[in-house]
């Protein structure tokens, strides 16, 4: 089976902690890897539509959404919350990555967009980012979701 194809969204405040997954992948020590849909170099362009149907490429090539969580994200419409639209729009496995450390959905700081859609929650650290890019699919509902502690204890937390 190939590695999850998987395009990260992040408020551009973030870009360290999609560096940081990068890093993890490229780690021989660090059981992490997936199949980066994100674009390869930024968009030398100002023009809004040109750089939405550029991301839209990428996500298009995606079955699975990362949404990089930070302080400033939910207020991130512009492109941020377009993409996720645009990944859910497409049938996306969304998994919400909390940068925060949080296990579970946090009003305060997650946009509502991926809110209430069937969505996971997990906390910015690489093994149990990678189990859920490996392993989660969406169910079909309108919850928030979250993985109870003894998946954390069998992954070593």
């Amino acid at each position: 089976m190939g590695l999850p194809r998987t395009f990260v969204g992040f408020s551009s405040t973030d870009i360290h902690y999609y560096r940081l997954m990068q890093a993890w992948k490229a780690n021989k020590n660090i059981d992490f890897n997936f199949a980066n849909c994100q674009l390869q170099s930024e968009v030398n362009s100002e023009n809004e539509s040109y750089i939405k149907r550029k991301c839209r490429e990428r996500i298009n090539m995606a079955g699975k959404y990362v949404m990089l969580i930070g302080q400033d994200t939910k207020s991130k419409y512009k492109y941020v919350r377009w993409e996720a639209e645009v990944a859910i729009e497409k049938g996306c496995t969304i998994i919400a990555v909390n940068i925060d450390g949080s296990r579970a959905m946090v009003r305060d700081t997650c946009p509502p967009i991926i809110r209430d859609i069937g969505a996971i929650f997990v906390p910015f650290s690489p093994n149990i980012v990678a189990y859920a890019i490996q392993n989660y699919e969406m169910p079909g509902d309108n919850d928030n979701y979250h993985y109870r502690d003894h998946v954390y204890k069998n992954l070593g937390y």
